[in-house]
């Protein structure tokens, strides 16, 4: 209810109209609506990842629905009527609405290759609702607008108010000058090399103690600590599992192999004690010699070895019941990803230095083995993902503009955005996870559509006979207030999860809020300086090929 009315409240600022308010919102929560009933109809819920969808999958549809007022506003000033200035509105943004949309559809999609059910589940549910988008922002936005009548002296107010709030644009559009743009760039690689050095050893998995979901203060985790402090058993434990041939309930090599292996690993920093099936029979074994200090070794008489693996088979978590396979718990001071990561190292140098034939070492169970794997899978991910969403963004842009400036000048900003993102993650703490990773994909996806409305102008205005500095001064007139309002829109409707209670939600949505608002600043400046200079080393031999814009 607060992101709506915010994003209500943000759109009535800008259009100062009801009327205008309501479209965009309305569009936005139909679209909403299918998507929940679509997802019912395919037995999908929300589960705590997911439930951050709605909120941007609302803020999307807002936010272009902003550009397509801004569009109809500025047409009904020029003297049209209220139909031709949505139909002009169709045909102008169909193009940067479409690409920018289908971009979003496909980095939510990439999720899918991610082999972990919750983040599959959310790239299914953001998918829907980026799909659904395509009809309600392109489609039944301009066609409900058309129903409506404005008058002229409406437009004219509007636009005049728009012209005195983006009278500063006029300033910014000065980066296209191109010695202004040789300084914007040289600051952009400048930031652009500190945040990759800044970024270089960003952590995989969990930064804080406790458990993720839930903040530093809360009570479980404020007892998980207590516990950890004054217990030798802390809440994190770390299984690793070896695994013999069946019926090896009397060789006494298995627990040997297991007591030397589990030795070195008591020392390991993170590892709070051990509980093994080895110091089981140690344990036993002692008992049953009156409680003699040296009998606390593992028995070397089969016979007796067997008969106390029958006793320790009474006791859940040690053995199966043929032994083939027994296990040693790790209770870990934390589950934080330094602690697993080194204790899971040590475990495969062990692994790899002693060898039993016949006995594997198997990685792991309990709940840091659990996170240990999450955290893997989320590493190996990431570059493929990332690569996956760049090559699409490059392959519709060129197949659009049919142009290598366009590729470069739409994606090497959005490059510098993503290592600020990653440098922010470094500084507030926040490591890379099943929750941060989507969000770092989607920032991709969903960034760049304040390039492409940007460069989608400056190409009808190149395509007119302009020079490149006078159609990016009018390319960042025409539509630098509405993407910069795009941006706030986009970072007000999930901004709001920064007070949930769940730690991970308060994350993505800060992350996801930084990501809209860096990628903005980066398109407003980066993009203009970089499409200036391209334009002055590799000048162009042929007309400017503008598709899908009406020239107006």
């Amino acid at each position: 209810a607060v992101a709506l009315l915010l994003t209500a409240l943000a759109v009535y600022w800008y259009c100062k109209s009801v009327r205008l308010t309501l479209l965009p919102v309305a569009c936005s929560l139909a679209s909403l609506v299918w998507q929940f009933g679509t997802l019912k109809l395919l037995g999908y819920g929300l589960d705590p990842l997911a439930v951050l969808v709605p909120f941007l999958v609302f803020a999307i549809g807002v936010s272009h629905g902003v550009q397509q007022i801004n569009y109809i506003v500025r047409e009904i000033s020029h003297g049209r009527s209220t139909d031709e200035a949505a139909r002009a509105s169709f045909t102008g943004l169909l193009i940067p609405g479409t690409l920018a949309l289908v971009t979003a559809f496909v980095s939510f999609a990439t999720l899918v290759l991610i082999p972990i059910p919750m983040v599959r589940e959310l790239a299914v549910t953001a998918s829907i609702g980026i799909a659904y988008k395509i009809v309600t922002n392109l489609v039944m936005l301009p066609l409900a607008a058309s129903l409506f009548t404005f008058t002229k002296s409406y437009a004219d107010k509007a636009m005049l108010e728009r012209e005195r709030r983006a009278a500063w644009l006029r300033m910014l559009a000065r980066v296209a000058v191109p010695r202004n743009a040789a300084l914007v760039l040289a600051a952009v690689a400048v930031v652009f090399a500190l945040s990759v050095w800044q970024s270089r050893d960003r952590v995989v998995g969990t930064l804080q103690p406790g458990a993720p979901e839930l903040r530093a203060d809360s009570r479980f985790n404020r007892d998980a600590a207590a516990i950890a402090a004054n217990y030798d058993a802390g809440l994190d434990w770390l299984t690793v599992i070896f695994e013999a041939p069946p019926d090896s309930c009397e060789k006494v090599v298995l627990g040997l192999y297991q007591d030397e292996f589990v030795a070195p690993l008591r020392h390991v920093p993170g590892v709070q004690s051990v509980s093994s099936y080895s110091e089981m029979l140690r344990t036993y074994n002692e008992g049953y010699n009156e409680g003699n200090p040296k009998m606390y070794v593992v028995p070397l008489d089969p016979a007796n070895y067997a008969g106390l693996t029958l006793e320790i088979g009474r006791l859940r978590g040690y053995t199966n019941k043929d032994c083939s396979m027994v296990a040693a718990h790790l209770f870990l001071t934390d589950h934080k990803a330094t602690t697993i990561n080194r204790v899971i190292a040590a475990v495969k140098r062990l692994r790899q230095s002693e060898r039993v034939p016949g006995i594997e070492v198997r990685l792991a169970s309990g709940n840091a083995g659990v996170l240990a794997a999450i955290n893997e899978e989320v590493a190996k991910s990431e570059l493929p993902m990332m690569l996956n969403v760049y090559a699409v963004i490059l392959l519709l842009v060129f197949a659009v503009y049919r142009d290598l400036r366009a590729m470069i000048a739409c994606c090497l900003p959005l490059t510098v955005g993503t290592f600020v993102g990653y440098w922010f993650m470094k500084e507030l703490e926040i490591g890379l996870t099943v929750a941060t990773l989507p969000v770092m994909v989607l920032a991709v996806g969903i960034g760049v559509d304040y390039a492409f409305y940007i460069y989608n102008r400056l190409q009808l205005h190149l395509a007119k006979g302009q020079p490149i500095v006078k159609a990016l001064e009018n390319a960042i007139l025409e539509v630098g207030m509405a993407t910069i309002f795009t941006a706030i829109t986009l970072a007000v409707g999930v901004a709001t999860w920064a007070f949930s209670e769940l730690k991970f939600q308060a994350d993505m949505g800060k992350l996801l809020a930084f990501m809209f608002m860096v990628n903005l600043v980066m398109a407003m400046t980066a993009l203009p300086a970089l499409a200036v200079w391209l334009e002055r080393l590799f000048p162009r031999r042929g007309p400017v090929h503008a598709p899908g814009i009406l020239d107006h």
